[in-house]
């Protein structure tokens, strides 16, 4: 069984730093393309930024230069440097792990909040 289990969310000030961290088991998670995803209150659920099993990243455009995903795979894990945080970054923000070579291998964290405040 797949599992996604993320942390570090939490209360920032506006033009804070966080670092989320996923780390998954059950799966071979050099395979995966891994994400991060953000749901605010009434709106729909986003990409904010995805790598790839060989490292190629991509951003949502209001977060490039301010974000960064990277991925340790002798860990297991994936991170989100979040830097310069805003009031609109707030959201619940959740892991993703897509497998590559099996698409409807797609699973998902529980979420973690990330409040910033002005």
């Amino acid at each position: 069984q797949v599992q996604l289990v993320e942390s570090g969310g939490g209360l920032v000030q506006a033009g804070g730093s966080l670092r989320l961290s996923c780390t998954a088991s059950g799966t071979i998670f050099s395979i995966n393309r891994m994400a991060w995803y953000r749901q605010a209150p009434g709106k729909q659920r986003e990409l904010v930024a995805a790598i790839a099993p060989r490292g190629d990243t991509n951003y949502e455009d209001s977060v490039k230069g301010r974000f960064t995903i990277s991925r340790d795979n002798a860990k297991n894990t994936v991170y989100l440097q979040m830097n310069s945080l805003k009031p609109e970054d707030t959201a619940v923000y959740y892991c993703n792990a897509l497998n590559i070579l099996s698409t409807s291998r797609n699973y998902w964290g529980q979420g973690t909040q990330v409040t910033v405040s002005s």
